[in-house]
């Protein structure tokens, strides 16, 4: 491999000679190597967009002159068509407020620009990826503004999958609804429902996380970009934030807008936090669903057997037939991942001094991931699991007929002390309380029927 030798603030560096990366990140992939994994396409992205939003901004300021902000401008459409990704190459977790991964993609753009008008890899005395492509900017203020594009850009992705699973559950409410089943509380057997009820309250939950998910995802639409370092606006021209802001929000399709205080702006991690609370509720739901799933399937023999599931693989190595939940038990997985990733989220959202959050980067790597893991594997939850749930009547049935728990349905009419006495009679005995009524002459058999159903 042949290299050349970049300059920065503390000296030169040895660098590949094809790499479009320069000296910043030459040092930085040194010094990070933390998860084994590049920054997420989503922040690539984002950050991309801002720095050709910069460009165009600086331009119409006459801040820079045409010539390099066109070749700005240009290599930022390159990257974001696809091109030149494989040099984005700084970990996810890398220096405090992110400023590794501004500077990979300064110098990325830069190498890209200077390409462009005819020049080599690294001759930034030409075009330079601080005095322009970093132009009117800082890590301050634009890791935050990229932070909240690519927590927007996976919201995006993860609620139309909630919408499904939604109208999944719910259409299993409705296909469910006529088979009753013994409710239970603390796990033990409690007034009857239907198995629709179930799901029917199952839909709800993931209705209102979706709210929930999407009314924190719009405090996410102000950003703080112009804000510079410390949210004091230090060297950008005039008029260049309301023109840096529209021209981010019209290439990126988000409703992003001017932070009213751009040193809150920079100071307060609150609307990632909440955002990634809003996962966590989720999390907490599906997580919640999973179980009751992998009980109501429990058996086939000594278990409840309420509710049969899709065979997606075979359940074990060494039993023969078996057929394990392995699509809710991976949905607890992923759920108590989420959960751990908001608890990293909540503390570096309170480690923030003064001007500057500088936990960026690890917030932003876990709420990515989380939302990554849940619109990845949502739509398999839904299509592969819940879809083909079926109802075992028989022992729905079954269970309704047995348990003694439905003499609460009588103390009304019998009172809470022979109810109780009835109660215990069927456990000793094994007779249904249906049976024990009519015997003990207590009610007739069309009177305990209608008012068991």
């Amino acid at each position: 491999m042949s290299f050349r030798y970049d300059e920065d603030s503390l000296g030169s560096v040895e660098v590949p000679r094809e790499a479009y990366y320069g000296a910043f990140t030459a040092r930085a992939l040194k010094q990070y190597v933390v998860t084994g994994h590049a920054s997420h396409p989503d922040l690539r992205d984002s950050f991309v967009m801002i720095k050709r939003s910069a460009a165009r901004a600086n331009m119409q300021t006459g801040a820079i002159d045409a010539k390099k902000g066109d070749a700005i401008t240009r290599a930022c459409d390159e990257i974001l068509g696809g091109k030149l990704t494989e040099w984005f190459v700084v970990d996810m977790i890398n220096s405090g407020a992110g400023t590794a991964f501004n500077m990979n993609t300064n110098e990325v753009i830069a190498n890209a620009a200077l390409r462009i008008i005819g020049k080599d890899l690294g001759e930034y005395q030409y075009l330079h990826p601080n005095d322009h492509v970093n132009m009117s900017q800082s890590s301050n203020d634009t890791y935050p503004t990229a932070m909240h594009m690519s927590i927007l850009m996976g919201s995006e992705k993860l609620v139309p999958e909630l919408h499904l699973l939604k109208d999944s559950l719910q259409s299993k409410a409705d296909q469910f609804n006529k088979f009753r089943k013994i409710g239970r509380t603390h796990l033990m057997d409690a007034l009857p429902i239907t198995l629709g009820d179930e799901f029917a309250s199952y839909a709800v939950a993931i209705d209102k996380c979706t709210k929930l998910i999407q009314y924190t995802a719009a405090e996410l639409y102000p950003v703080a970009l112009g804000g510079t370092a410390v949210g004091s606006g230090a060297n950008t021209p005039d008029g260049y934030r309301d023109i840096v802001i529209s021209e981010l929000a019209d290439i990126s399709s988000l409703p992003l807008v001017k932070e009213p205080d751009m040193r809150h702006g920079l100071q307060s991690r609150f609307a990632a936090a909440a955002f990634s609370g809003a996962l966590r509720g989720l999390a907490s739901e599906l997580g919640k669903i999973s179980n009751d799933i992998r009980l109501m399937a429990s058996g086939p023999m000594a278990g409840l057997s309420e509710i049969g599931i899709p065979a997606v693989h075979a359940g074990s190595s060494i039993m023969p037939g078996k057929v394990n939940p392995s699509l809710a038990e991976c949905m607890n997985m992923i759920c108590y991942n989420v959960m751990g990733n908001d608890a990293s989220v909540s503390m570096a959202a309170g480690a923030g001094q003064f001007e500057l959050n500088v936990m960026l980067p690890g917030m932003l790597k876990c709420i990515l991931e989380s939302t990554d893991m849940l619109y990845r594997f949502i739509p398999i939850f839904r299509a592969n699991l819940i879809d083909g749930l079926t109802a075992n009547e028989g022992r729905l049935q079954s269970d309704i007929q047995r348990s003694p728990v439905i003499v609460t349905l009588l103390a009304p009419r019998i009172g809470y002390q022979k109810s109780a006495q009835l109660y215990k009679e069927s456990l000793a005995t094994g007779k249904t309380i249906r049976d024990l009524v009519i015997d003990m002459n207590l009610m007739t058999a069309d009177e305990v029927d209608d008012l068991l159903s």
